[in-house]
């Protein structure tokens, strides 16, 4: 079934990524959009939630970009996951209930929080979506082993053009890409802490990608001019992903 539209619905970026996960009962979504929400909207830079933290309540976010991190011994900072709307980026604090790395706003955010006995009585009277969600947090680790062998085997180029290629995908699956189109609110510090490179790799990749025809950006908007030599540029295969059929 469709989404509600933004405007009708809080909830409307979650059911497209649940819809987008697998199939999605009238039930299972009426379930979803009775949650009780608190929503909330948080500036950017803003940790949402600390190391260490022990939450009560999980986040969905609405719009916006944040980001998972952790802060290593010297003070420098390594991004672990990018989360768009639709995410539930702290989903784990519901049954592992310390944080082990933070949450961080990348750009003003608007966040929907539901109390953890909520969740828990959700995928108890919803077993569909407790496997959905389920599914969620399994694709979420390949996510993190496709990274994981970025930062220690391929080359800054590489690495960059696969990352974009990944966001894209992402951004189109829950109906947030225009043609090629996708947001883009990264700036080069974001990216050289998600890739391990330094600000000045990353301008140098960044620089190579545009003079090369394969992406453009403006306006806080990336387009792929040229998707297939992005995507051989990055060494992307999009099985990691494990979208479904026809998203």
């Amino acid at each position: 079934m469709a989404a509600a539209d933004d405007n009708g619905q809080p909830l409307a970026p979650l059911l497209r990524k649940l819809i987008a996960l697998g199939p999605v009962s009238q039930a299972d979504a009426a379930a979803v959009e009775s949650l009780p929400l608190t929503l909330r909207e948080y500036p950017p830079g803003q940790e949402i939630v600390r190391e260490r933290d022990r939450p009560t309540q999980g986040c969905i976010l609405l719009s916006g970009m944040c980001c998972r991190f952790k802060i290593v011994g010297d003070g420098a900072r390594q991004i672990n996951s990018f989360h768009i709307p639709g995410d539930m980026p702290d989903l784990q604090s519901l049954l592992l209930h310390q944080m082990d790395h933070g949450l961080l706003t990348l750009t003003r955010v608007r966040l929907a929080l539901v109390p953890h006995p909520t969740l828990m009585q959700l995928v108890e009277n919803h077993p569909r979506l407790g496997l959905l969600l389920w599914r969620d947090t399994l694709i979420d680790g390949s996510l993190f082993r496709e990274w994981m062998c970025s930062i220690g085997r391929r080359t800054a180029r590489v690495r960059v053009a696969h990352l974009l290629c990944e966001l894209f995908l992402r951004y189109r699956n829950v109906g947030l890409a225009e043609d090629m189109t996708m947001p883009f609110h990264l700036t080069q510090t974001h990216l050289g802490d998600a890739l391990g490179l330094s600000v000045v790799h990353v301008n140098r990749v960044m620089k190579s990608l545009r003079r090369d025809g394969v992406i453009g950006i403006a306006s806080r908007r990336l387009t792929i001019l040229d998707w297939p030599g992005l995507a051989r540029i990055g060494d992307f295969d999009d099985a990691y992903l494990h979208l479904t059929p026809g998203s």
